[in-house]
């Protein structure tokens, strides 16, 4: 997907004058570091002293360990899979190919590949993926765990041919700062991880290349910083990813200044990515995982190195984990919400470890728990890895005594009724910063579940590049569970990463904690001419929910959508469907009582338009049952839906 004139023009209204500056000052750089590239300093006598505390590879919990090898050993033959395409190459890599697509990215200067064109380039996210290498950091866990050799070597020999085929400022993988970033806090726990085998002094401080790769990644984050517009969980990555080389690998002249200015960057990027509620600022569920993994990370590192954090990093870090502990349902799955590219900040982790609930365990283990937080039973590697390098100290703020409910600053309501009913009610900001890169037009959306099953369902992201089809609907109001007008989205659309106009919503009543029936209303001006109300009612003693939708304003054509999750079979007759579903081998069912002023049609797995399906993560999509009812309003009328949970096992 190359960009146009027009969408450059787009993305320069969208920038104030000290961003603008600061690109053309990016550009300069560019230019002269292509015309003379720097070398990088002589290092001798480099070591390498933060490891792990004795004893902490001992205490890793086996099951997690055993999972952790599993993995391990599939990428030792090879087998890989990256956004939903396995790879069975990854004995020998070719780090700039691309399987999707069968392109391989051109070489030249960095800053002349064109890596947003998918004819040129390929799918540039499968090419990034491997190379951030976080597989590496699981093959160098199980190495730590086990003493096996075999994982020690394929990771030495996969580093030393990376470092042979990117030099500095080369290819494509020198274009992205987040990925030099994650990369670098991949090679510092690689080197912490590997530190028993005889050689990984070899591979990393007494190795002249891989000393002039970690000063060049460093030197690049330190001159070309996310900022402006695009300061979101980019700017994290790379603050954290510099921060934690930059404590690690102390051995630079310009270590100090690199660690003392990272660490500035990450403390005041934490505080402006994040409301003080702990809900993080892009909406986009995934990316409160990847910026809480990353800053832990940091925090780690500076605790390792004995160097200070602010009191204020550590705050936001707590309030994001309390936020997530009480935004996930029974299963302990947050929103969807937004955007997602299942980014992680550190993977030492075999699949079938939980994302979330690892997460919440590392909080439990930093910060401590709180009575209402949900039961995490799970384990995993990563926790007591962190935990070990952290300094533990009781916070001093004060924390949330109940599990809250609503979200003021985020616009984030969770209503809760029995038999693990889950709602969540979008009444917040069009994203983050003036191109809120990463959300979609889903102003009053609802996500239901039912024991942790989506019933009424956020269909995801599925691409970012290279599908502009896909990437439209995804972020569609169409793809949400709210109400569309003239055909058109809430915001409008500059280009896959940039909205021009954004909706603002407010919300209206919040009454959470009711018994008898807990309630949200909020309205959006997205569409000029029109305000879109809507009302949520959840009411226990009948396992009920409402949504009431109302528009103000002229007559307009409206669609109505509802996403079904892919458990759910629908039967509809006229406005009326009947949900059914299995979990943990029972039947459960429910019904959809739709507004009848309006035409219902099921749609499933279509592509001309694209309509009726649900991505389980980036890559991956399936067909998926969306209910779409098109008709017209006046604003004299209401839509109501009742949707009502005939309990477990039918009944």
């Amino acid at each position: 997907m190359t960009m146009s004139a027009g969408w450059y023009l787009r993305r320069l209204s969208r920038m104030g004058p000290q961003e603008v500056a600061g690109r053309v000052g990016d550009a300069v750089r560019r230019r002269r570091w292509r015309a003379a590239p720097p070398e990088g300093p002589g290092v001798t006598g480099a070591r390498f002293t933060a490891v792990l505390p004795a004893g902490t590879l001992a205490a890793l919990p086996p099951d997690a360990v055993k999972r952790l090898v599993a993995d391990a050993d599939r990428l030792m033959e090879g087998h890989a899979e990256f956004f939903g395409v396995v790879r069975d190459d990854l004995t020998d890599p070719d780090w700039w190919f691309d399987p999707k697509t069968g392109r391989r990215a051109p070489a030249g200067y960095a800053f002349d590949v064109p890596y947003r064109s998918e004819d040129t380039v390929g799918d540039i996210k499968q090419i990034w993926e491997p190379s951030r290498h976080q597989y590496l950091t699981q093959l160098a866990a199980a190495y730590a765990a086990t003493g096996d050799e075999r994982y020690a070597e394929r990771v030495a020999a996969h580093l030393r041919s990376w470092w042979e085929v990117n030099p500095p400022l080369r290819g494509v993988h020198w274009i992205s700062g987040i990925e030099l970033g994650i990369r670098l806090l991949s090679w510092v726990w690689i080197r912490r991880l590997l530190d028993g085998w005889s050689g990984t002094a070899g591979l990393f401080e007494d190795n002249p290349v891989a000393v002039r790769q970690i000063w060049h990644h460093q030197r690049w984050l330190a001159g070309f910083p996310s900022r402006g517009s695009s300061a979101n969980n980019h700017v994290i990555a790379e603050t954290a990813g510099q921060f934690a080389a930059a404590c690690a690998f102390d051995w630079f002249p310009e270590s100090a200044r690199w660690r003392i200015d990272a660490l500035r960057s990450l403390d005041r990027h934490l505080r402006g990515n994040t409301y003080l509620s702990g809900i993080n600022r892009e909406l986009a569920t995934e990316y409160h995982g990847l910026v809480l993994e990353l800053g832990l990370a940091a925090v780690a590192e500076a605790d390792a190195a004995g160097v200070p954090v602010p009191a204020s990093v550590r705050l936001v870090l707590l309030r994001m984990t309390d936020a997530l502990a009480a935004i996930v349902d029974n299963r302990l799955r947050p929103p969807r919400q937004g955007d997602a590219d299942d980014g992680h900040g550190l993977v030492v982790d075999g699949a079938g470890t939980d994302r979330w609930g690892s997460l919440l365990a590392t909080g439990d283990a930093v910060f401590g728990r709180l009575p209402w937080w949900p039961t995490v039973t799970g384990t995993d590697v990563r926790t007591p890895l962190l935990a070990a390098l952290v300094k533990r100290a009781e916070p001093s703020a004060r924390r949330p005594a109940k599990r809250p409910a609503h979200f003021a600053d985020a616009g984030m309501t969770i209503l809760r009724g029995p038999e693990e009913i889950w709602c969540r009610c979008d009444g917040g900001p069009h994203g983050f910063l003036s191109i809120a890169a990463h959300a979609h037009a889903d102003a009053l959306s609802v996500e239901v579940r039912h024991d942790g099953v989506d019933v009424l369902a956020d269909p995801g992201t599925y691409c970012y590049h290279g599908q502009p089809e896909w990437r439209r609907y995804f972020r569609s109001t169409l793809g949400h569970n709210t109400l569309e007008l003239d055909g058109a989205d809430q915001s409008v659309s500059g280009g896959p990463f940039l909205w021009t106009r954004h909706a603002e919503t407010r919300v209206l009543s919040v009454d959470a904690a009711n018994e008898d029936t807990a309630s949200w209303s909020a309205e959006h001006d997205g569409y000029e001419g029109s305000v879109h109300r809507r009302r949520v009612e959840l009411t226990p003693a009948s396992r009920e929910l409402r949504v009431i939708d109302e528009v103000r304003g002229p007559r307009r054509a409206v669609r109505l959508a509802f996403h079904l999750g892919p458990a759910i079979t629908a039967d509809l007759e006229g406005d009326r469907a009947r949900l059914t579903w299995t979990k943990d081998g029972e039947d459960r069912s429910a019904v959809l009582e739709l507004p009848g002023q309006l035409s219902w049609r099921a749609h499933r797995g279509e592509t001309d338009p694209v309509l009726g399906w649900y991505s389980t993560g980036f890559g991956r999509r399936e067909p998926a049952t969306t209910l779409v009812g098109s008709g017209f309003t006046d604003g004299t009328e209401g839509f109501t839906t009742v949707l009502g949970f005939r309990g477990q096992g039918g009944a």
